[in-house]
């Protein structure tokens, strides 16, 4: 265990984090949840306008502050021990912070998704370690829950060869963030990790049905965090995961290499931006609180036994808010690995059975 540094601020305690990215609909539903764990955010981005009413809301302060401005972002990590980044697409932000918090010692966690921003923070590990801090990403439903359940099934079958997981959603919906994020790439290949090593294949490779004890749902595989994480975690050197998708859009999917020239185009990727920002911000309280977010995962070893596992929670906007909150929480407390470390990995497979409404079912 690591004692925090004193950072300048002589007003700060182990309460108060800065919240990158407030304003979003992720960091929204992170602020309002926070006093719940007797948490402080001090609130970041770059709009005045929504973060000001916010700040007022909340009895917090706020620093309007873009991420290409090296030395007032500096001057603001200074005087705080942790960052919340909840601004993504995380491919063109995470790397911006995670330098500026090696620099001022300051723990660094996110709630990306994206393969390309863990393999990013993974590099990263050997600075951390030296600068006494800890970088986290993916502190939501990207990928505590799939991690959590990864490490599990490797811990019931320790000489695994082969992961499989699997999630989706009852009544669900994205929030703008998510859906920038998957416009970003449209037209791109998918992703798996064969013996040990993150190839590429194509989007919707393998498709089957699974049965998440609410329902049986189909899946196609996509390039998920835990392609990244759960060989971090783990150390099983095959790896595929998978989400919820109709049937009939898996068969349409099929012949989308036809046309991935065409999604990749600017013109296409920005008409798809330009709709998305016309949507709702996200999921209405309502539907957060109807939806279920559904874990499944499987591994096997080279002699066939095949071992099954899965998790029931809130949807994963809700368990983003608290997951996040959780991990904050228990590094404000000192109780941390410096260096790159993955959810799992770092808290244990336990540690998606303190989020609310979690239950786990072992098959």
């Amino acid at each position: 265990m690591v004692i925090l540094q004193e950072k300048v601020n002589p007003f700060m305690d182990n309460k108060s984090f800065l919240l990158y990215g407030a304003n979003g609909y992720s960091g929204q539903l992170i602020a309002a949840l926070a006093k719940e764990y007797g948490l402080q955010p001090i609130l970041a981005g770059r709009r005045k306008e929504a973060l000001a009413p916010m700040a007022e809301a909340l009895q917090t302060n706020y620093h309007v502050v873009d991420l290409d401005d090296t030395a007032a972002l500096t001057s603001i990590l200074q005087t705080v021990p942790l960052v919340l980044h909840a601004a993504g697409p995380f491919k063109h932000t995470a790397q911006q912070m995670i330098e500026i918090c090696l620099q001022t010692q300051t723990h660094y966690i996110d709630i990306t998704g994206e393969i390309v921003v863990y393999e990013l923070a993974k590099s990263y590990n050997a600075a951390a370690v030296a600068a006494g801090i800890m970088i986290m990403p993916g502190v939501g439903f990207d990928v505590v829950p799939t991690d959590c359940l990864a490490l599990l099934l490797k811990n019931m079958l320790p000489d695994a060869t082969e992961l499989h997981l699997a999630f989706a959603s009852i009544g669900g919906g994205l929030s703008h963030g998510t859906a920038l994020t998957m416009a970003e790439g449209m037209g791109e290949k998918s992703a798996e990790r064969k013996d040990g090593k993150i190839i590429q294949v194509p989007l919707g490779k393998k498709g089957m049905w699974v049965d998440f004890g609410l329902k049986k749902l189909f899946v196609m595989s996509i390039p998920w965090g835990d392609i990244s994480t759960a060989y971090t975690t783990t150390g099983i050197p095959n790896i595929r995961t998978y989400t919820g998708i109709s049937k009939k859009v898996y068969r349409l999917l099929k012949f989308q290499f036809l046309f991935n020239w065409l999604l990749r185009t600017s013109f296409m990727r920005k008409r798809q931006i330009n709709k998305i920002k016309n949507q709702p911000a996200g999921p209405s309280a309502s539907k957060r609180a109807n939806s279920k977010g559904l874990v499944w995962g499987e591994v096997r070893n080279a002699t066939g036994t095949i071992v099954r596992a899965r998790l029931i929670g809130p949807d994963g906007y809700t368990l983003t808010a608290h997951s996040s909150l959780l991990i904050a929480k228990k590094i404000l407390e000192g109780n941390f690995t410096p260096g790159y470390q993955t959810p799992a990995g770092c808290y244990g497979a336990d540690l998606i059975l303190e989020v609310p409404g979690v239950s786990r079912e072992i098959l």
